[in-house]
């Protein structure tokens, strides 16, 4: 949805699915990066946790709540388009689910837990035990997958501010409020 009625300050966004996908999401990977040993076990199957949840996050895009289903927010080259100029023009749309360059976020961090989730699998299997080159891709994922959730974070702070909502509020409440 792009255009609220001014007159509604605030709408119920992310269900409970959702919020409790990317506070379980977020804590794994964080427990991957700076807590758990590469290699041992529980990094193994924390790894597979993230890639589950990104498998079950991917069935409720189809199955899911209003503004969780991917129909909702899929950015496609028209929408993302008119999201930059939009937000050049001073006039950023407001987006009650995801805008249309979070969208692209979003499946971008979804790729790379993916990612994360295969080729860790990968160095388990004979085929490729202790292949360097694996390791040094799952690796590059990793520092890509942080960089990324930086970058994200933080624009949710900034387009929080740019389009006068409550941005990480709603990622902990699932209600996207106006201000």
């Amino acid at each position: 949805m792009k255009t609220p009625a001014l007159s509604e300050p605030s709408r119920p966004v992310w269900d409970l699915f959702v919020r409790v996908f990317h506070w379980t999401l977020v804590g794994t990977v964080l427990l991957n990066q700076f807590v758990l040993e590469e290699g041992e076990t529980l990094h193994e199957w924390a790894g597979y946790l993230a890639a589950a949840l990104v498998v079950a996050r991917i069935v409720w895009g189809f199955i899911g709540s209003r503004h969780a289903r991917f129909a909702d927010f899929f950015p496609t080259p028209a929408r993302l388009l008119r999201h930059v100029r939009a937000m050049r023009s001073g006039h950023p749309e407001h987006h009650w689910g995801h805008n249309p360059l979070g969208a692209l976020m979003m499946f971008l961090l979804m790729g790379l837990v993916l990612a994360l989730g295969v080729t860790g699998w990968m160095q388990g299997l004979d085929a490729f035990w202790a292949e360097e080159w694996l390791q040094d891709l799952h690796e590059l994922l990793a520092h890509a997958l942080l960089l990324s959730a930086g970058v994200h974070a933080a624009s949710a702070i900034v387009m929080g501010r740019v389009e006068r909502t409550r941005l990480v509020k709603a990622m902990v409440t699932g209600v996207k409020e106006r201000y």
